[in-house]
């Protein structure tokens, strides 16, 4: 079409509607620039020579960062050849031209083929060749430029057969191990034998150094790997002759195996409002932060094993459903690409509460062990068409029968794949399903609701066993409160009716008549009266149900209180309190007196307030006012008259201190009844031998003249403290005044002390004074 001139002849004679078909005509003229502008911009092929080809893109040149790798081969056709490359690093263009040479050889002459393909913009080329001669192949990048680089090819016809890399992969993890499924491309199937997988872990540097080989062309397995490992694989086949070329696939990353099952943090029930007989499971699990997964699979089934075993997938670590009384199963899985973690497992039990609901709307007929009818009430007739009843031994699998019914409120199974025992209990439930499509349930979720729940047995028995634990409360001279433990419900082997209490009074030569008395089947106490004091009684419980009596419990005796018993012991409790009291009360109470409300002392009753009352406090007060010790001895005092030895005013001061001394502290000599004497007799000699506690010149001092009166009729330390300071300054500036006669020293009492109680003379070694001790 390239190079054709189109005319259109419009003359008059050959179309006489050139108006109305103009349209037509420029429509067709844009047509055919387009189709030739397409036709110049497509690419285009030539015939060459080796020569002029050579000499024409002599300047182009091989180059790192030029067009390269390029790689041809053939896809199970010798008739093309397809051509692949990677064009420059920095060119500008992506304009590339493919020069394609084989060389011809006859019995007579040696020819060369040569063809020129240009204006390629792709990466990828198919070329016609020969398949019996050897190739070269050249690939040009920007030809017309001076930066044109090019690539090289070169290869015999019977090594360009190749087979692609498969083009599905499918991992599996689990146990340290790595199980490859692939499939091929259909028209390489046919060649491959077996493949090749190489392997690094995640970010590695090298691949494992011996590649696994597989047993077939679709399955393998690589072993001994780290579960807590990623790893990056590829894949191609083995080469053979019809498979030439395997090239490595792209890399696939696997991510570490899933080890740790869910956890289920929470598992909560709930009524569904306004619709008994359903309920609302939610369940909540977590994974470990370490492993990578993409999902969850949750998985639940009845514990029956009717279908369907339905499974969910799910991004959040919840899910919520609304199902029936019956029981199910739910696992839930993690999952990645390439592996699943092991199942955690939650049994959502069967629920028997049905009281809410009623027990006499269900009711069961058993005909023999392999024959039973269930029957309802009228009302579900007009609702519901599909029905499922499920009934069960304790600790067995549940049985079940799906069925259709319209119309009929019974239904008769018949006959049973497991017969029914005798002496076992059933648990029915009969459950309805408003999907009226098919009485077999398509999901589990809200399908449907528990209708009613009873229990049945095919054959009754006795109980083989009697209550346990019997103990006794409550005990009194005529009565008793018995308590036992209920049968077990495999023991009763039918429903148990009540119990019966056998009781009798008990004598070492035998046994009177029994008593009997009959009590509810929900009872596990019951008080005995009108019995006789001081008396054995002999006890047995059974349980009975509609095939009679059962097997009695062990005996137990029991002996009530004797009359009088109580006063007696009455007597004696209240007697050893008493005694307890009267021994280790006062001591008790004399320390809780002492800690909780500590003795105060009375100032009033003090030993120096009674002292002060005494005759003698103003003799005392004139006698130390002339007092004067001439020589100490150890057993005599000689006292010398001197005048004015203190101020008056500070004598009557110290008169509450001197007169009330204890006279457990005074010395064995001194009394407070003092020996006056004549005024000529005082310089007189006093015999050293004397035992007269003392001679004593008292001078009469008016107590008014006190100038501290004391404001009650006790004396405090505080009142002492503030009173002896002045009194001692008193003293001691007089003594200054005339020290050649100063003998007498005061101290001040011991800090601490409450009151004055001691007054007492001691020897002085180097001096002599007569020492008053406060």
């Amino acid at each position: 079409m390239a190079g054709r001139k189109v005319q259109l002849d419009f003359s008059d004679s050959k179309c006489s509607s050139c108006a109305s078909h103009s349209y037509y005509i420029i429509l067709g003229l844009i047509l055919v620039y387009y189709a030739t502008l397409s036709m110049h911009s497509q690419v285009t092929s030539e015939s060459c020579k080796p020569n002029e080809t050579s000499s024409k893109y002599q300047h182009c040149g091989l180059h790192p960062d030029g067009v390269r790798d390029l790689d041809c081969f053939t896809k199970n056709t010798w008739s093309k050849l397809r051509c692949m490359w990677k064009p420059g690093k920095h060119a500008s263009k992506n304009t590339h031209t493919l020069v394609i040479q084989q060389k011809k050889a006859n019995q007579k002459t040696k020819n060369y083929y040569c063809r020129i393909y240009k204006n390629i913009t792709k990466f990828s080329e198919d070329v016609r060749f020969f398949k019996n001669y050897h190739v070269t192949i050249q690939i040009f990048e920007n030809s017309e430029s001076k930066n044109c680089t090019q690539a090289v090819f070169q290869g015999s016809p019977e090594s360009l057969q190749r087979c692609d890399p498969p083009n599905y992969v499918k991992f599996t993890r689990h146990s340290g191990k790595l199980d490859i499924n692939v499939s091929w491309n259909q028209n390489d199937v046919k060649h491959i034998m077996s493949y090749s997988v190489r392997y690094k872990a995640l970010g590695g540097l090298q691949w494992n150094e011996s590649p696994v080989i597989s047993q077939n062309k679709t399955k393998s397995r690589v072993e001994n790997l780290n579960s807590s490992v990623a790893y990056v694989l590829q894949i191609h086949c083995i080469t053979n002759t019809k498979c030439t070329q395997c090239p490595w696939s792209e890399p696939y990353a696997v991510l570490s195996e899933l080890t740790s099952q869910p956890v289920i943090v929470n598992f909560e029930e709930t009524d569904v409002p306004n619709e008994k007989g359903s309920r609302r499971v939610s369940i909540t699990w977590k994974v470990s932060a370490r492993d990578l997964h993409d999902g969850y699979n949750v998985t639940i089934g009845k514990e029956s094993g009717e279908a369907p075993i339905e499974q969910i997938n799910t991004t959040q670590p919840s899910i919520t459903l609304i199902l029936s009384y019956s029981a199910y199963r739910v696992s839930i899985r993690s999952f990645n690409n390439v592996s699943i973690s092991p199942a955690v497992s939650q049994i959502i039990p069967l629920r028997e509460d049905m009281d809410s609901m009623g027990d006499d709307k269900l009711n069961v007929t058993v005909h023999n062990n392999i024959s039973f009818k269930i029957y309802w009430t009228d009302s579900l007739c007009k609702k519901y068409v599909c029905y499922c009843a499920e009934w069960r031994e304790e600790k067995t699998k549940t049985a079940y029968k799906s069925f259709y019914l319209k119309g009929k409120n019974y239904y008769t199974f018949s006959p049973l794949k497991e017969p029914l025992k005798p002496y076992k209990r059933y648990t029915l439930s009969l459950h309805v399903r408003p999907n009226k499509d098919t009485c077999n349930m398509k999901h589990l979720n809200n399908s449907e609701r528990t209708f009613a729940s009873t229990t049945f047995y095919f054959m009754e028995g006795t109980p083989v066993s009697g209550p346990a634990n019997i103990s006794i409360y409550n005990l009194t001279q005529n009565s008793m409160v018995l308590q036992w433990s209920s049968i077990p419900e495999e023991d009763t082997r039918g429903f148990l009716l009540g119990y019966t209490i056998h009781y009798t009074e008990y004598h070492l030569q035998g046994t009177e008549s029994e008593n009997n008395i009959t009590v509810d089947p929900n009872l596990n106490k019951y008080e005995l009266n009108d019995l006789t004091s001081g008396t054995t009684y002999q006890v047995e419980i059974s349980g009975f149900t509609s095939k009679g009596t059962g097997k009695r419990s062990a005996r137990n005796y029991f002996k009530t209180t004797q009359e009088g018993s109580f006063r007696f012991t009455s007597i004696i409790v209240v007697a050893a309190v008493v005694t307890t009291v009267l021994i280790f009360g006062p001591p008790i109470i004399k320390r809780a007196k002492v800690v909780l409300w500590p003795s105060i002392p009375n100032p009033g009753k003090s030993n120096t307030m009674q002292k002060i009352d005494r005759p003698c406090e103003l003799e005392l007060l004139e006698a130390i006012n002339t007092l004067k010790a001439e020589e100490w001895e150890t057993k005599s005092l000689q006292i010398i008259e001197k005048e004015a030895v203190a101020p008056a005013t500070i004598l009557p001061a110290m008169l509450p201190l001197l007169c009330g001394l204890d006279k457990r502290g005074d010395s064995p000599g001194i009394t407070c009844n003092w020996i006056q004497t004549e005024t000529d007799d005082a310089t007189g000699d006093i015999s050293p031998n004397n035992t007269t506690d003392t001679l004593l010149e008292t001078q009469q001092t008016e107590l008014q003249s006190f100038p501290f009166p004391f404001p009650s009729g006790y004396t405090t330390m505080e009142m002492f403290q503030q009173v002896m300071p002045q009194s001692i300054t008193a003293i001691t500036q007089d003594m200054e005044s005339d020290p050649e006669d100063t003998d007498l020293t005061v101290f001040n009492p011991k800090p601490g002390l409450d009151y004055v109680r001691q007054f007492s003379t001691s020897p002085a070694s180097d001096s002599d004074h007569l020492s008053t001790i406060l």
